[in-house]
């Protein structure tokens, strides 16, 4: 690759960075629950996309990155970070704020915190199904896996943050 080719593609690199990453860093703090976990995740996620960006297809980078990302937090989650729930201070910062940020912060507590319960392959299909909208085809397509699967890991989520947010309620 020529000097050439490579600035085009550091220029382009460093263009989906800036304009993905707010939604990059939302999405690992959904999977992490932790301001720096989800800044490592990013950062790691990037680096391996950057490795990969010849071959990435430019409108699909950022369901590429989040790929990445999922596997990268599943080997974080077998390596035995899955009984950590590290919800504090600066967690706002990654949510638009909201009037009343008690509440909102207790909110994001909550809602973390019963994410965090969930097995990996539930939590990554309701935070994309949920929070980062797709559709049950482009979740199953962004994991590879059969819309049957996300059906099934999205219901069972759902079930069980219900059930963790309500027993959070009773017995707070």
């Amino acid at each position: 690759m020529g000097a050439g080719a490579r600035r085009q593609r550091d220029a382009e690199f460093t263009a989906f960075v800036e304009q993905a990453s707010p939604e990059l860093l939302r999405f690992a703090w959904f999977l992490t629950g932790e301001v720096h976990a989800a800044q490592d995740l990013v950062q790691g996620a990037l680096l391996r996309t950057y490795r990969a960006w010849r071959r990435i297809d430019v409108p699909r980078a950022v369901a590429y990155t989040r790929r990445v990302m999922v596997n990268l937090s599943r080997r974080e989650w077998r390596r035995g970070g899955a009984g950590r729930v590290l919800v504090g201070e600066g967690t706002g910062e990654l949510l638009a704020p909201a009037p009343d940020h008690a509440d909102a912060a207790g909110e994001q507590d909550r809602l973390i915190r019963g994410l965090r319960q969930l097995p990996s392959r539930q939590r990554t299909v309701v935070v994309l199904r949920y929070y980062c909208d797709l559709s049950e085809q482009q979740c199953a397509d962004e994991l590879g896996i059969s819309t049957g699967a996300v059906k099934s890991a999205a219901s069972r989520g759902l079930a069980r943050l219900r059930e963790h947010l309500v027993m959070q309620e009773v017995h707070p």
